[in-house]
């Protein structure tokens, strides 16, 4: 079969209507991408988690036969964990995992929250209506990366700019991301270089140093995490946040006891990536009833596979198996403080437009409200 996987529309419709049709209508389907390239979309909850964890669906691009385009980024910059496999991934996560244990996170809850706190005392001067995606969760998220990597003030709002650039724009302006890609990999470079001549109590400072057994990171391997730390680590939260507050909002306000189940709602129908990072087979092999050749594109659906099945299944939202995500811990805790203190700090807080009225990313790559207008 073949369809086109449109982005999601910008009409505030939201993102299960379009994966629940896909799933009644078969297991595996060959889609058209917004670049015109073809790929295979798998749907089925039980084949999207085995194939999460398929050692034949290879990360590397060196094993695609050229389907899909993506991001053109430098060597230095590539070697990340959403581009290597076993063993190379493998040893990344071995000498970095320990850096996001849900025990370092935890450690991380009173500067969110008062993170938090301050965000929330400019937007009650503001005074509403506001947009609480510009306005809160976002900054949020980003302020949180920041932190956690040591990034200096003055450099944040360039960092927001930049993943915009390259993950919510659409179109996607290929020249301004080319752009970005080379101001972004000068800035992480540069970066690294002050924190090696004067490190902090920050996780960059840390991986700086990080050693396992004589192992370390090489220059790539650090600029490449660097790189996607700070450009993919705050996107997908900030998403999960704003979701999670229009569903609170919609069902009559964010009330302290419900938002654990609501986090856990929103991961499950609204997952913040849609798709798993695009994934190419090294050999010919068969997914449900479809029969994929060597270097095709494969995209698994967490939206339609999330969708597919209960509550219990909310951890397909961040993957499954060696590549499951690495901030898995810290999205959950962010969201759960962000919630928290926005329930306690503005009781009243209620949207200002229907929720049909909520316009949702025009991506089918990162997903959730675009704009979130509330008052109190």
């Amino acid at each position: 079969m073949r369809a086109e996987l449109a982005p999601i529309p910008r009409s505030g419709v939201r993102l299960g209507q379009e994966y629940d049709e896909f799933r009644k209508t078969g297991d595996v389907h060959q889609v058209l991408l917004p670049d015109s390239s073809l790929a295979w979309l798998v749907t089925d909850p039980e084949l999207v988690s085995r194939a999460l964890a398929d050692p034949r669906l290879a990360l590397n691009r060196r094993h695609s036969r050229g389907g899909w385009s993506g991001f053109a980024l430098p060597p230095a910059l590539d070697a990340n964990l959403l581009n290597l496999d076993a063993p190379d991934h493998t040893r990344l996560r071995r000498l970095v995992g320990p850096a996001f244990s849900p025990q370092r996170v935890a450690a991380l809850r009173p500067r969110i929250r008062r993170t938090a706190e301050h965000l929330l005392d400019a937007l009650v001067t503001a005074g509403g209506p506001v947009d609480l995606v510009t306005g809160y969760c976002t900054p949020l998220s980003v302020q949180v990366i920041a932190d956690l990597m040591g990034v200096p003030e003055g450099g944040r709002t360039d960092l927001r700019t930049w993943t915009d650039t390259m993950l919510t724009s659409y179109p996607p302006d290929r020249a301004a991301i080319r752009r970005t890609v080379v101001e972004l990999h000068g800035y992480v470079v540069n970066l690294i270089a002050a924190k090696q001549q004067q490190p902090g109590d920050d996780l960059l400072s840390a991986l700086v140093t990080i050693e396992q057994d004589g192992d370390r990171l090489t220059r790539d391997e650090l600029t490449s995490l660097a790189f996607l730390i700070l450009f993919a680590g705050y996107e997908n939260t900030a998403n999960l946040i704003a979701s999670t507050v229009l569903r609170l909002l919609d069902r009559g306000g964010i009330r302290e006891a419900r938002i654990l189940e609501a986090i856990e709602e929103t991961l499950r129908l609204e997952p913040p990536a849609p798709v798993a990072v695009r994934r190419f087979p090294t050999e010919e092999m068969a997914i449900g009833g479809a029969t994929i050749p060597a270097g095709d594109t494969v995209l698994l659906s967490i939206a339609a596979a999330t969708r597919g099945v209960d509550g219990s299944a909310t951890r397909l939202a961040f993957g499954n198996g060696p590549h499951f995500c690495l901030g898995a811990a810290l999205a959950r805790v962010e969201a759960e403080e962000a919630l928290t203190v926005l329930g306690r700090r503005l009781p009243g807080l209620a949207l200002a437009v229907p929720v049909a009225q909520v316009r949702w990313r025009p991506t089918f790559r990162t997903h959730g409200p675009a704009e979130l207008l509330v008052t109190w």
